[in-house]
């Protein structure tokens, strides 16, 4: 079960390498309607723009279309908060990697519109369950 270990997120610790973390959260994702719309490499990137090391972090952009669409209906300005925010990278132990995902109902709560928590409750309830079956294996 993901903890909330953020204000602004949740997470779990699974015992699962990186790159297969990262392949079983897409599939997760892809089981409840989300499609990962940007992908960036952190450890890639720190390496290009600063001849930084850091280790193996990719932000995944989810988007859920139908939920989406709603959310934008409601508010148009909402796209600055969208899309999902997931992240996975390794831990300090390299057989296990850690899986997060924003929080949509502490992000959306900026917005100070009540028509859009459950909104957001779902797409939580989505993204818990994404995490809960990545941590299943």
């Amino acid at each position: 079960m993901p903890e909330q270990t953020t204000p602004y997120g949740f997470s779990v610790t699974v015992p699962l390498g990186y790159d297969a973390a990262v392949e079983k959260t897409r599939a997760e994702l892809a089981k409840e309607g989300f499609g990962v719309l940007t992908e960036i490499d952190v450890k890639k990137t720190m390496k290009q723009k600063l001849d930084a090391e850091f280790r193996p972090y990719v932000i995944l952009g989810a988007c859920n279309p139908p939920l989406a669409h709603k959310a934008l209906t409601a508010e148009r300005d909402i796209g600055l908060l969208l899309p999902c925010n997931i992240v996975v990278y390794a831990a300090d132990d390299p057989a296990r990697s850690v899986v997060a995902a924003m929080d949509p109902v502490a992000a959306l709560r900026l917005t100070q519109r009540p028509e859009i928590e459950p909104m957001a409750r779902e797409v939580r309830e989505r993204l818990e369950r994404v995490l809960s079956a990545v941590a299943r294996n």
